[in-house]
């Protein structure tokens, strides 16, 4: 797969844990399926933690299962891996090494009610259709505007653009 960091990933200071985690990249002409999330004001990819001794493509379907109903995914395809590091909130580890499989997916059938967790019900977390590039300009705006925006934001915008430009063929800088 290929790297989807502009830079590589710089370690923070402190102790860090490795997590791998699969997002998918489901598309229809210029829209894409996100979850925008209210408390944070942007639109990320649905996915998420890979479970120990979990396959990506098993991890894949039961987040997209749990984030937006998809009930059936097919045509699950590599598309690139997005590293960073980000603060942990929990007392064992300082950090997070996070390892962002990203997949391009197809998803067939019909769409049931997400079961999303407590905590994403708690930041107003839903899938949305966007267009790309509305989806972009939005995420931009939080990051460059925002005091609500999530340590995500940067890996998602960059993803987003990388997927403008080599799924959709679109320029977005």
């Amino acid at each position: 797969m290929k790297r989807l960091n502009i830079e590589p990933a710089k370690p923070l200071s402190g102790s860090h844990f490795i997590r791998h985690a699969a997002r998918a990249i489901v598309t229809q002409q210029q829209d894409i399926l996100l979850l925008y999330t209210a408390r944070y004001d942007d639109y990320t990819l649905p996915g998420g933690g890979v479970d120990e001794g979990e396959e990506l493509e098993v991890a894949l379907e039961r987040e997209l299962l749990e984030e937006t109903g998809a009930q059936s995914i097919t045509h699950i395809k590599p598309f690139g891996i997005y590293e960073e590091f980000q603060r942990w909130h929990k007392p064992d580890f300082d950090n997070v090494h996070i390892i962002s499989h990203c997949f391009e997916v197809e998803i067939c059938g019909t769409f049931t009610t997400p079961k999303m967790e407590a905590y994403e019900q708690a930041n107003g977390m839903r899938p949305v259709w966007v267009n790309i590039q509305k989806a972009i300009a939005h995420n931009r705006d939080t990051l460059a505007n925002s005091d609500k925006k999530g340590q995500s934001i940067q890996r998602e915008l960059t993803i987003l653009k990388t997927v403008a430009a080599d799924i959709m063929g679109l320029d977005c800088d």
